[in-house]
């Protein structure tokens, strides 16, 4: 008899999935008992179905043509699962050795138990408060969302969403479980039903807790094992997006278990909630993105403001002052001008760099001279354009240097202060972890390594630390800093920044506890390297999405100056195509397509030329047509050709490239 099911909805997440395969298949081992593993793809574009098949010959894999969500993929495999217990399990997460082990010996032992929850911890360690939750009922999610569950976290009054009051030490029986690590028990899922696919993702957690309660089961909170939930792998919980379908599924909750009157004003409260949230996380977002622009612009007002007042005192060739105008609208223009340039010629992009600013700002003043020069009513003082171009370098370079020294104590604008790095692991596969991030491009500094007992490591961590910091700059092969009882001290005797430690050679629960033990100051970010994988893995907080060291970093199509000019090419070509459409249209063989992708491409939905056979990262826009089909081949090309063609486009990307594939394809728009 399967004692375990286990099953993982994967979209677009091949680099987590990997890793979290690789820490259920160690915790298989040490469960030895019977466990069938499924994989539930919907429709990923990023290689993560290649990846199963090739590395997890095990695993059941399930590979669906579309997305029909968290709910239904789960229950595809739900259906097919024998297993006694059945493990909902997110694809970014790790687990411990033992976590199958103790979890499963914990239902055994607690025959009332109908789901189970562990202790989940963020990508650096942190306590997840939604290991433990509480039935939102109205007056709960009114606490929520309104704040009082943050400002008293541990009230038995407001902070019942997460049970603050309650010893995350401890086991505890609990209300909700989290739909990350949701182990149930065969028996209450035949006895309740499985998930709701009412729900696309969010609340069917919520929902299923319920209806095992009210079908006489109890959940429970257990602390015994570990897990680590990067989060953040399908929606950043800091979007629009994710406001609105979490709390839609609140809604959904509330109207299917509440009465009539009470869902009532839980929907009412919901949407209310809604909105606030939504136009809070807009505006957060709109100030993060604009404050530097808007400082800019305030800038360069107050000093073409000095400038005018100087040079009607002192140069101003008939005696008076310039008319409002000038301050009112032309100046504003002006600013306008000069700060759209300096975007699009890069000058907000890192590493900053004086000459794209200045470049931007000379050919912002040359648009400003050219123009005034066909308006007689707005034109003013040379001198001053040009003054304030001047001024206009000052402000941002300026602002630019100062901003830099606050966060970087230096003032080498084109250069970042580069990462400390420490990798723990053993020799062979710190090198490896330095050869990805070299082929990455990442900008820092290995120092060394932390010795896990497979190499003879210094006696101390400050031994000879100066020949043994310029020897790991220098050389390709990197020395042992000291053993892994001596972390804490390397951390702070070489100023790291960031751990990587490697799954290799480190079981999960070792590097959890390392985790958990570490001071937390001086801050330091950790990732993972999993075992024979490509992808180094971390995540700063809960509410961050998990990132990760790959080569596509390098790809100048995903640089921000060349996305930029992209972008800004399929607007222009989108807008021109739709303009000609009454002509155009009649040579297209797919008329009604050619009209859909013009206007995909320009609503940002699309691209018009892209990655189609290679697997590009998951913020990439699906294209219309990839560079292979502008190849001249008197026979069709293999899929090995095509990928080539398309990776030599990605790694020497310019807009040009777009324009001699749309010109060569100009018939075929409408696919």
């Amino acid at each position: 008899m399967v004692k375990l099911s286990v099953v993982i909805v994967n979209y677009n997440v091949c680099y987590f999935l990997e890793q979290a395969l690789l820490s259920v298949r160690r915790a298989v081992e040490k469960l030895g008992q019977p466990v069938e593993v499924f994989v539930v793809d919907n429709n990923s574009a990023d290689g993560s179905v290649a990846m199963v098949r090739a590395r997890f010959p095990e695993v059941i894999l399930i590979a669906n043509r579309d997305n029909p969500g968290f709910s239904k993929g789960n229950n595809q495999a739900l259906r097919r699962a024998t297993g006694q217990y059945q493990l909902l399990l997110n694809p970014d997460t790790v687990v411990e050795e033992d976590t199958f082990r103790t979890c499963c010996d914990f239902m055994d032992a607690h025959p009332d138990c109908g789901g189970l929850g562990v202790k989940m911890l963020d990508g650096q360690g942190k306590f997840l408060p939604e290991s433990k939750r509480g039935l939102p009922t109205p007056d709960v999610a009114f606490y929520k969302m309104f704040g009082l569950a943050s400002v008293f976290p541990k009230s038995r009054t407001f902070g019942r969403y997460h049970l603050g009051f309650l010893n995350k030490e401890e086991t505890h029986e609990i209300e909700v479980l989290s739909g990350a690590f949701m182990l149930l028990r065969k028996a209450a899922l035949d006895q309740v039903g499985l998930l709701d696919e009412d729900y696309f993702m969010y609340g069917e957690d919520i929902d299923l807790s319920y209806r095992l309660t009210q079908g006489g089961w109890k959940n429970y909170y257990f602390p015994g094992t570990r897990i680590i939930h990067y989060k953040g792998e399908s929606t950043k919980r800091t979007s629009v997006n994710y406001v609105f379908v979490f709390y839609r599924a609140m809604v959904i909750f509330a109207q299917k278990h509440f009465a009539p009157g009470r869902a009532g004003l839980f929907s009412l409260l919901i949407n209310a909630a809604i909105w606030l949230r939504a136009g809070a996380a807009v505006a957060e977002r709109l100030v993060i993105r604009t404050a530097p622009l808007l400082l800019d612009a305030s800038l360069i007002w107050g000093g073409m403001y000095f400038l005018k007042d100087y040079w009607e005192d002192n140069h101003k060739f008939v005696p008076g002052n310039y008319p409002p105008e000038y301050m009112e609208v032309a100046v504003p223009v002006y600013i306008l001008i000069w700060l759209i340039s300096v975007f699009l010629s890069g000058g907000y992009d890192p590493p900053v760099r004086t000459s794209r600013v200045v470049r931007g700002v000379f050919v912002g003043t040359l648009i400003i001279s050219a123009a005034s020069n066909f308006l007689d009513a707005w034109r003013f003082s040379k001198a001053l354009i040009i003054l304030g171009g001047a001024w206009t370098v000052a402000a941002l370079v300026g602002r630019q240097l100062l901003t830099h020294f606050i966060k970087y104590r230096n003032l080498h604008l084109s250069e970042r202060r580069q990462k400390n790095i420490a990798i723990v692991g053993s020799g062979p596969e710190s090198r490896r972890v330095r050869a990805l991030l070299e082929q990455a491009q990442v900008s820092a500094r290995v120092i060394g390594y932390v010795s896990v007992g497979k190499e003879k490591a210094p006696a101390t961590a400050a031994n000879d630390a100066d020949h043994s910091l310029s020897h790991s700059l220098t050389q390709s092969l990197i020395e042992p800093l000291g053993e892994l009882r001596q972390l804490a001290d390397i951390i702070r005797l070489y100023a790291l920044n960031e751990l990587i430690f490697c799954g290799k050679d480190l079981p999960a629960s070792q590097i959890i506890t390392l985790m958990l033990s570490l001071p937390a100051d001086p801050p330091v970010a950790y990732k993972i390297l999993p075992e024979d994988s490509q992808y180094i893995i971390g995540s700063s907080s809960k509410d961050s999405p998990g990132d990760y060291y790959t080569l596509d970093i390098a790809l100048n199509l995903y640089q921000p100056q060349q996305a930029r000019a992209k972008r800004l090419l399929d607007v222009l070509t989108s807008a021109g195509l739709l303009g000609l459409a009454p002509l155009l249209v009649w040579f297209q063989p797919k008329k009604a397509g050619f009209l859909r992708n013009c206007a995909s491409v320009l609503l940002g939905n699309r691209t018009w030329v892209g990655l189609r056979y290679l697997d590009g990262p998951a913020r990439a826009v699906p294209a219309v047509l990839s560079p292979a089909d502008a190849a001249n081949a008197a026979t069709p090309l293999n899929e090995v050709t095509l990928r080539r063609l398309e990776l030599l486009y990605a790694k020497d990307y310019e807009p040009g490239t777009d324009l001699r594939v749309l010109w060569r394809c100009w018939r075929r728009l409408g696919e």
